[in-house]
């Protein structure tokens, strides 16, 4: 009998921007603005008892537009890394991720899947989130894995700019084996839309104050700042997959791992300013953690559940 297949039922979308405020009902958007005008009070994620993701977890990206070779390896890079055997008193990326392991189940270990390329844009240059999910959906999906699809500069994507940098959700069909759970994400790169919004600390912000921007450590504004909300969406997937784990607020609508320390880098952050950072001696950039062979970034704090407290690698 042939497999039957029902129309896949979409839960409401979380959503990622870099800074935090409240959050309107229905979707986690949040003003810019108001990381500069107002220091949030601290946030305690309350766990709801659902599923939190561990074990292995393949994370299949999907490039929808075009994306260098050596933008591509950035992102290649940053996900080979998060579980990664690295020296135990670098600040690495296998340590900023082990933070996610310290939730109730968790222990996810990334492994990177396929690096699937739609450089015609098969559905546009301007995309809906169902169009997104709809993507997600055509890369595959299996128990297990999370699709990522990346959009380039050029690509318009009917949330970003308005207040999102990127969102997570998921979906579920009925096949021959019952029905089963997906988790997909996407982010976008914002060299060429709201980059003061979507690059900060890469790019001077739209709001509050002007401080000179810092120098990306892949020397890619657009990639690096993506590679922030990609990392912040990594997180939020695995400890809240399905909306029911880890969350502050209204499900769909609430704080995560890494939205709950929005704009916090280092130590000593305050709005406005990423925190003490460690800046490459030959190229000035600034990044909190070391990748394999030695690549660098700048990831986002992440909430860590056994001190309440936004945790940081410099």
């Amino acid at each position: 009998m042939a497999e039957r297949v029902t129309k896949a039922l979409m839960r409401p979308l979380l959503c990622y921007i870099i800074v935090v405020a409240v959050a309107p009902a229905g979707c986690a958007a949040f003003n810019p603005r108001m990381l500069f005008l107002v220091k949030p009070d601290p946030i305690v994620l309350k766990d709801h008892h659902g599923v939190v993701l561990s074990g292995n977890v393949t994370v299949n990206v999907l490039y929808y537009g075009r994306f260098t070779p050596a933008q591509r390896a950035v992102v290649a890079g940053f996900v080979r890394s998060a579980s990664a055997a690295q020296h135990p008193r670098v600040p690495s990326v296998a340590a900023w991720w082990s933070t996610t392991s310290l939730y109730r189940g968790g222990g996810a270990r990334l492994r990177l899947g396929m690096q699937l390329m739609d450089e015609r844009m098969s559905l546009g240059r301007s995309l809906s989130l169902d169009n997104v999910t709809a993507l997600a959906r055509a890369a595959g999906h299996h128990r297990g894995a999370v699709t990522a699809v990346l959009t380039a500069p050029d690509v318009l994507v009917a949330p970003f700019c308005m207040s999102r940098c990127g969102v997570h959700g998921h979906g579920g069909g009925v096949g021959a084996h019952g029905r089963a759970r997906y988790a997909y994400l996407w982010a976008g790169n914002p060299a060429q839309q709201c980059p003061g919004q979507c690059a900060w600390p890469f790019h001077q912000p739209v709001y509050g104050p002007q401080a000179p921007p810092l120098v990306p450590p892949n020397g890619d504004v657009g990639v690096d700042g993506m590679v922030i909300s990609l990392a912040a969406l990594l997180a939020g997937t695995v400890t809240n997959p399905f909306g029911d784990g880890y969350y502050q607020g209204d499900a769909g609508a609430g704080m995560e791992a890494a939205t709950a320390c929005a704009g916090v880098f280092g130590s000593g952050a305050f709005p406005g300013y990423p925190g003490k950072l460690l800046k490459d001696p030959v190229t000035g950039a600034s990044y909190n953690a070391v990748g394999l062979a030695g690549r660098k970034y700048l990831l986002p704090a992440l909430w860590d559940p056994t001190t309440s407290q936004c945790k940081t690698l410099v």
